[in-house]
């Protein structure tokens, strides 16, 4: 069972089947639709998305597992996985994805209204919210932590630091922005408030002077 938008439980979809092959262009049909689900603020069920779309139930049964997992692959979409070059300056790198080429990072998708509409999907969804955490958060996070790595291979991070606290700590502080202080991400002094967080963060994890 999983829990759908509203809250109440729905049957998982039905297990994949041998079957005709996909037809090119549902997976993306699927996507749409459940998004603009999201967007509209309404429930993403099988019949919404199968009406939206105008995708068979069956073609929708072969794809995803559950409707959490189609939720969950609809908030990611447009999002593009992170690259960090570490050939120079780790940090310097790092610096350069999360606040000079956010657009790229963000996905081109990204807007303040759809960012709190995930936040509030997710909370309201544990199930939900581990899907998403295990299909896309912690594959994004698999470019800092490599890159974290290598700054701790060349002695300028300290050897002892655990890297899933760091980047916790590193991206923690915009969700604070965000869900607490209700800035927007956009805004030039809550972009300046998470720099000089990441500095902080950066000097503890420091090997040296950084």
């Amino acid at each position: 069972m999983t829990t759908d938008t509203a809250g109440t439980r729905t049957p998982d979809l039905p297990a994949a089947r041998p079957g005709r092959p996909r037809t090119e262009g549902h997976d993306e049909r699927i996507l749409d639709a459940a998004l603009a689900l999201v967007d509209r603020d309404e429930a993403v069920t099988v019949s919404a998305v199968v009406a939206l779309s105008g995708v068979s139930r069956a073609a929708l049964y072969r794809r995803w597992p559950s409707m959490n997992d189609l939720i969950a692959a609809a908030l990611d979409r447009g999002r593009a996985d992170i690259v960090i070059d570490t050939s120079g300056d780790v940090k310097e790198a790092i610096v350069g994805v999360m606040f000079h080429h956010q657009v790229a990072s963000r996905g081109g998708g990204f807007s303040e209204r759809r960012f709190r509409r995930r936040l509030a999907l997710v909370m309201e969804n544990r199930e939900l919210q581990q899907a998403y955490w295990t299909s896309h958060v912690s594959r994004r996070r698999v470019a800092i932590a490599s890159a974290l790595q290598v700054a701790v291979d060349r002695g300028q991070l300290r050897g002892d630091l655990d890297l899933e606290a760091c980047i916790d700590a590193i991206n923690g502080v915009y969700y604070y922005q965000a869900v607490v202080r209700g800035s927007s991400l956009d805004d030039r002094e809550t972009l300046r408030r998470c720099r000089e967080a990441f500095e902080v963060v950066w000097r503890g994890m420091s090997a040296g002077e950084g």
